[in-house]
């Protein structure tokens, strides 16, 4: 089993939008980073866990706890001519850009990036790394555990 932050903005799908969707599942459509896709084509498998993070917003951080749900599949909106995230080399051939369904677990109380960076324990996390920006990152294990069990709080 991995871990995994994924990062979405509040504008686009919040965790009360995940909340009040049938089954309480998304698709993770949207993502254009070549490493960020990779994570969810050839890593990502269904039950690994995932920390929902709020980004791009007046204030970020981790606001629930979700799940993979499926495993990688082309993203629809690459096809869309309409749709901001289209691309028009990719087509259902030869698609580029894959995502994954994300299944809401449990709400949780905003864990700010603030926090985060409090504790020594995630000093080596990912999304707190200086330049970071990447919208999915690998958590190690003992990342993972110490949120879940220690910060996230219903």
């Amino acid at each position: 089993m991995r871990y995994w932050l994924m990062k979405s903005e509040p504008s686009d799908c919040s965790i009360d939008d995940l909340a009040s969707l049938p089954d309480q599942t998304v698709a993770w459509y949207g993502v254009r980073n070549y490493q960020a896709r990779n994570f969810m084509r050839d890593q990502m498998r269904i039950g690994d866990g995932v920390l929902f993070y709020h980004s791009n917003c007046k204030e970020p951080g981790i606001a629930g706890i979700a799940q993979v749900s499926s495993t990688a599949y082309p993203d629809a909106t690459q096809f869309d001519p309409k749709s901001k995230y289209f691309d028009g080399k990719a087509t259902p051939e030869t698609p580029r850009w894959f995502n994954v369904d994300v299944k809401l677990v449990r709400k949780i109380a905003l864990i700010s990036i603030e926090e985060l960076k409090r504790h020594t324990e995630l000093k080596n996390m990912r999304t707190l790394q200086r330049g970071n920006r990447l919208s999915i990152t690998p958590l190690d294990p003992a990342e993972w555990k110490f949120i879940t069990a220690r910060l996230a709080h219903t």
